[in-house]
């Protein structure tokens, strides 16, 4: 944002924003009071914009952002698992998180730590598996550009180092497999945060085959996206659609239309979200099979969540339910 037009935002915010949504919100000066103020007027200056993601005014992306709002609407934060995360923060910055999962009869766990020097994060992961998983991310080593290094002890076929780099009406991702014989992927998003259309290809050289060739096209407006995607070697065919009522509440509607060529069938997922207040969101989803799904998530402290989902089977409503349980605690 430049200067000029920074200061034109915090003008129009200063003497139309803030007295509506203060109107509009409690006039007490407690925390949730303004937390919902807050977010309030950020939503209207800027709807389409993800706070935890970095965003560029007219960057069109990486390849897998397209359709990313659709699918994280209908489908991120369901589980029919219970999974527990601590993180704790050591006095020298270091983030240690361990992680548990129950699914069904089995018990997953795995421990990670998080280390930051200057731009450079490394995070190590060990799971019930005796596997140790190390990832080396370097944040702007050039503008634009980052790098990721990744591999698994002891598997020695697993390392991998991934580029990407993103320009005003571009942003490419490619990676390499650290083998005599690399799988070789290369993804890339071209036009502007208005429209962009891409490709996600992979080559296998041991074999000389495409193992992926995928394609996308989005469309953004101020309150809506609409993509297309092209995946699975061209057998399969999704077209989504995602829709914010209303910024103050964070209420949005979503569907996900996907046509498979070599089945012909039709898979059809709408969902919507809405907050119930600044702390509290509920999501409810339904496909053409009869699958009903819905969560509440409440930020009890922040960066702390609760979440509970269910899933319904309608044509086989003699079924249990299944319930899924998430509590992640962060400091």
């Amino acid at each position: 944002m430049d200067l000029t037009r920074g200061r034109h935002v915090d003008e129009f915010a200063k003497h139309f924003l803030i007295p509506i949504v203060s109107a509009i919100t409690p006039t007490s000066s407690s925390t949730t009071s303004l937390v919902l103020k807050s977010t309030a007027i950020k939503a209207i200056l800027y709807p389409t914009q993800d706070p935890t993601v970095q965003h560029c005014s007219h960057c069109p992306g990486l390849y897998s952002d397209i359709g990313k709002r659709a699918r994280d609407l209908l489908y991120k934060d369901y589980q029919s698992d219970h999974k527990f995360t601590v993180t704790t923060l050591t006095t020298t910055g270091v983030a240690i998180t361990s992680t548990g999962i129950k699914k069904g009869e089995f018990l997953l766990a795995d421990i990670s730590t998080q280390l930051k020097n200057k731009n450079i994060t490394t995070d190590i992961k060990v799971d019930t598996n005796s596997n140790l998983l190390t990832t080396i991310t370097v944040d702007e080593p050039a503008p634009g550009l980052k790098a990721i290094f990744s591999f698994i002890i002891p598997d020695q076929r697993s390392g991998k180092v991934e580029l990407q780099y993103q320009h005003e009406y571009a942003g490419i991702s490619t990676s390499l497999g650290l083998t005599a014989n690399p799988v070789v992927n290369l993804s890339g998003a071209v036009g502007n945060n208005l429209v962009s259309v891409g490709t996600d290809v992979s080559f296998d050289t041991a074999s000389g085959n495409f193992t992926k060739y995928n394609a996308g096209l989005s469309f953004t407006q101020s309150d809506l996206i609409a993509s297309l995607n092209l995946n699975d070697k061209g057998d399969t065919l999704s077209a989504s659609y995602y829709h914010i009522v209303s910024p103050l509440t964070n209420t949005a509607v979503g569907a996900e239309l996907t046509h498979s060529f070599s089945s012909n069938e039709n898979t059809l997922t709408i969902g919507t979200q809405h907050a119930l207040d600044p702390l509290t969101v509920v999501k409810g989803r339904v496909n053409n099979y009869g699958k009903a799904s819905a969560l509440i998530q409440h930020e009890w402290r922040p960066k702390s969540l609760f979440t509970i989902s269910g899933e319904v089977d309608t044509r086989a409503i003699e079924k249990s339910a299944k319930i899924g349980l998430a509590l992640a605690l962060k400091p």
